[in-house]
């Protein structure tokens, strides 16, 4: 028989999700990132669940291409641009909007000068892409034509902290209020909510919003949990158990004895581990579920196995259940026990593990 481990892919709470982003930005052009094939959840497992968006980001070309071939119509944003000319070409195939973020793209455009609807990125204080705020790049834009100007953007770094959305998006504001007073012909919509900004900061809202890890039932926030926020989990991890070990006090558990009991203890061997994309620094306390009972994995995460506590659950033996995370453990609560989050997670679920649509 396979090997139990095994995912499920939730569509329908990702339709839930995009619905709870909907009601928090009831103007906005709505975005659904599907970067990094849905954040792991595989884009034509996810694919009928996000019709109700306007749009979809990413930052792939042959995921633009698959989300195409599949017969989305909308629009379709290239998040990071045109790396080289190949990439105007296909923008045009595919009628894909993409980012311009920087002089070397403007460069591009110029050089292969196909008439493309773009969006401009600005940078408001993450300093990763973007023009400057005092370096918006008027004159080059408006010596190419062929570039039509859809949205002016940027992102914040620390919209999921009370307030810190407040200084970016004024300056943003007041940048693009100058820029349009001078230049009116670059007159677009603005955007720069993500999933944080979605939910808490209504200023920000804007012409258009970034729906990405709230899509798939993740909080934006390490102080509100996504059930609170009304978001549904759209990825479940499971396993079983496959071996049961009864300890005596001073016995340890696993790689580099990072676990002793104190006391006589059972614990199960769950086969799952860092290669089926579970967090290898994930300590012992980490919330794990057996048999609907919720536990504590104990010792190190090994490659294949992990282990857990069975005191909760003293009736469980070879073959129990086990969710290592989604319906009952919170993929976040996993996330912030290994002092890390949900993206990752979601991201590293490994191709060997055997995924199926509810």
């Amino acid at each position: 028989m396979p090997r139990p481990i095994s995912a499920t892919i939730h569509p329908a709470a990702i339709a839930h999700n995009l619905a709870v982003a909907r009601r928090y930005a009831p103007n906005s052009f709505l975005w659904a990132v599907v970067k990094a094939n849905a954040y792991g959840h595989g884009i034509e497992r996810v694919f009928a669940s996000l019709h109700s968006a306007d749009g979809l980001a990413m930052l792939d070309f042959a995921e633009a291409q698959r989300v195409r071939a599949l017969g989305w119509r909308k629009p379709i944003l290239m998040l990071e641009g045109c790396f080289d000319a190949s990439d105007i070409a296909a923008c045009a195939a595919l009628e894909l909007t993409t980012m311009v973020h920087s002089e070397h793209q403007l460069a591009l455009h110029a050089a292969h000068p196909q008439r493309l609807a773009v969006q401009v990125k600005v940078n408001s204080g993450m300093n990763r892409l973007g023009f400057a705020l005092n370096a918006l790049p008027a004159q080059p834009l408006q010596a190419m034509p062929h570039l039509a100007i859809s949205m002016w953007v940027t992102h914040f770094a620390d919209a999921d902290i009370d307030g810190k959305a407040s200084a970016p998006l004024a300056a943003f504001e007041a940048a693009m209020d100058g820029l349009f007073k001078h230049y009116p012909s670059l007159k677009a919509p603005l955007s720069t909510s993500n999933s944080a900004a979605i939910v808490a900061v209504p200023a920000a809202h804007l012409g258009a919003v970034r729906s990405g890890i709230m899509s798939y039932g993740s909080s934006p926030y390490a102080h509100q949990s996504a059930a609170q926020l009304g978001l549904q989990p759209a990825m479940q991890l499971r396993s079983q158990l496959i071996a049961v070990q009864s300890l005596k006090p001073g016995d340890t558990v696993g790689y580099g004895s990072t676990f002793t009991a104190s006391a006589p203890l059972r614990i199960g061997v769950v086969a799952c581990g860092y290669a089926d994309g579970y967090p290898r620094h994930a300590p012992t306390g980490t919330p794990i579920a057996v048999d609907g009972v919720l536990t504590r994995v104990v010792g190190r995460v090994s490659m294949d196995m992990l282990t857990v506590d069975l005191s909760p659950v003293p009736h469980a033996g070879v073959g129990s259940a086990v969710e290592l995370w989604g319906q009952q453990v919170s993929i976040d609560a996993v996330a912030q026990a290994a002092n890390t989050i949900g993206y990752e997670l979601m991201c590293a679920l490994a191709p060997r593990v055997p995924t199926a649509v509810a």
